[in-house]
């Protein structure tokens, strides 16, 4: 079943963290998490130890500026209303982005950030913060890489190793001009010893993969997504060795509008992954870039290359939505169950949640309770958070 979005107005007054039962679906119900910023965006879920979930986000006034920080929110076992966020980052110079969490084998909880200057991603660097008691308290800011132009989005994964990988790509310049997702890269970020340290492992052939989300598929075998800077479809690539190596990205099923999408293997060893079903084909809406409404800063040390062979132009504004829900049976390859979580127009021309323009559901996060209910989170209009809660039997 289909849903339309709300009048832009009426999204603030839902922001309560209250959870209700969709009055059309059974077993679904919804909430708008609480925020202080009039912009959301970018939600990762995961579940602390104690059985608490939380979900992470950054907000703001708008993606870029210096005001933007890293919030976090949280569902404690048995209870019906997100809990009023906490700042979790405040560096005014900084526009700190893309959170996420990871519970570590040792017991540590990860919290994991962006941080860059304006719309200079090509200037960003990842910072972390960990906390020893189960996510109730986190420790002071660290440089996880420094190297300019690194970005996270998605969560950590431990292989059989005991290595962690996480996904990266890497926002790359060209010629001094303003960062435009042209030629960015993906890459994992390895660490063999426990987080102390990290080299970066480059995906082979991936100008216009981003935002890598890696899947176990069992023993060493595991399989990646990726949004698609082109805005054709999502892309994928295999590793048959535990995440060291991958094979170069090519094209699913599934259409991709250069926004980010998130998988998860399921209980049953299907993949559920949450989208949005568009791409550049179904529109002809297009921005300049996504920072085209803030004023340029300095990028502080970013990396350029040259302009020769990079041939294609990053597409924006291809409309984010509808967001749906797709399952699959045979390890990724196909899609064929479907259904949509939110429906509307999705335009993101523009970025301004002051004035209500943005009517966008993206970024959705998706992960999977012990009694087989799935939980997502995504951005509605960039003004709020929503939160989905599905009982197993209402997934296709």
């Amino acid at each position: 079943m289909s849903f339309t979005g709300l009048p832009p107005e009426a999204v603030a007054a839902l922001m309560t963290g209250a959870i209700t039962a969709h009055p059309a679906v059974d077993g679904r119900a919804d909430a708008y998490l609480p925020s202080p910023c009039i912009q959301n965006h970018a939600a990762n879920l995961a579940f602390l130890p104690d059985g608490t979930l939380t979900c992470v986000w950054f907000g703001g006034t708008m993606e870029g500026m210096g005001d933007i920080s890293i919030y976090m929110s949280r569902l404690a076992p048995g209870s019906g209303c997100w809990s009023e966020p906490e700042k979790m980052s405040d560096d005014p110079e900084k526009s700190e982005q893309n959170p996420l969490i990871f519970n570590a084998p040792d017991g540590k909880t990860w919290l994991l950030y962006t941080s860059q200057t304006s719309g200079n991603q090509d200037g960003s660097v990842v910072k972390c913060r960990i906390s020893d008691d189960g996510g109730r308290t986190f420790g002071p800011v660290r440089i996880l890489c420094d190297s300019p132009g690194t970005f996270v989005r998605q969560p950590i994964v431990v292989n059989g190793k005991g290595h962690w990988l996480l996904p990266a790509f890497r926002c790359v310049g060209l010629d001094g001009r303003r960062w435009s997702g042209d030629a960015d890269t993906a890459a994992v970020l390895i660490s063999r010893d426990g987080g102390a340290s990290w080299q970066m492992h480059d995906i082979p052939d991936s100008i216009g993969a981003v935002h890598m989300n890696i899947l176990p598929l069992g023993g060493d075998a595991m399989i990646a997504f990726y949004r698609n800077r082109f805005a054709e479809n999502i892309l994928s690539s295999r590793s048959s060795d535990g995440g060291e190596t991958w094979s170069a990205p090519e094209p699913a099923e599934l259409p991709n509008n250069n926004s980010s999408i998130q998988a998860i293997v399921l209980d049953d060893g299907g993949i559920a992954m949450v989208y949005n079903h568009s791409n550049a084909t179904m529109s002809d809406a297009r921005r300049l870039s996504l920072y085209d409404e803030i004023e340029d800063g300095e990028a502080g040390g970013a990396a350029t290359v040259a302009a020769a062979g990079i041939g294609r132009q990053a597409v924006w504004g291809v409309p984010r939505a509808p967001l749906s829900l797709a399952i699959s049976r045979d390890g990724g390859k196909s899609f064929p169950y479907r259904m949509d979580l939110d429906t509307g127009d999705g335009f993101c021309l523009s970025n301004n949640s002051k004035d209500s323009v943005n009517r966008e559901f993206s970024y959705p996060s998706v992960i999977q309770g012990s009694d087989g209910t799935l939980h997502i989170a995504y951005t509605y209009y960039r003004r709020a958070i929503k939160y989905v809660r599905l009982a197993s039997q209402s997934l296709p």
